[in-house]
């Protein structure tokens, strides 16, 4: 099997969070807790994942910090997945996944789910991009440049 190359230390912040979830098992773990799966047998029952690529998964999202163990809710000798703040955070990422999905993925008819708000049961609308002034920005809109704050920091230091 080849080895995976480590993004841990890189200086982009996308390197570094394909590092922590950065193959679709992953995120597909993440999505089936934000759903309330927590067991491990329901999400190999769910997913239909191997046992062992499953249990790799499982201990990577817990070493970065993005599940947590803890005793099964019923009682039980079992433990539990839960998601952390950390794991909590990847939800935008996996909505703007599944808005891409279904804008570029050539279904004419849609997919038998949809994503809505639980409270007014209709569409959740689109993520966009805005700048600090309110204007809707897109990828020509914006680039990367050094942060002065952290070159400040730096040479404090």
């Amino acid at each position: 099997m080849v080895k995976r190359t480590s993004f841990e230390s890189a200086e982009c912040p996308i390197a570094r969070s394909l590092d922590a979830i950065g193959d679709w098992w992953s995120l597909l773990i993440i999505r089936d807790a934000l759903m309330g799966i927590r067991r491990f047998s329901e999400f190999q029952k769910n997913l239909g994942l191997a046992k062992n690529i499953l249990t790799v998964r499982l201990r990577a999202l817990v070493d970065h910090g993005i599940l947590k163990t803890a005793p099964a809710s019923d009682g039980s000798a079992y433990l539990e997945y839960v998601l952390t703040p950390k794991g909590r955070g990847v939800f935008p990422v996996l909505v703007a996944l599944r808005q891409w999905g279904e804008q570029f993925s050539g279904e004419r008819d849609g997919f038998a789910t949809q994503l809505v708000d639980r409270h007014k049961g209709r569409p959740v609308r689109r993520l966009e991009l805005r700048a600090q002034d309110g204007r809707l920005l897109d990828d020509g809109d914006t680039e990367v440049k050094p942060n002065p704050e952290l070159k400040r920091r730096r040479r404090l230091v």
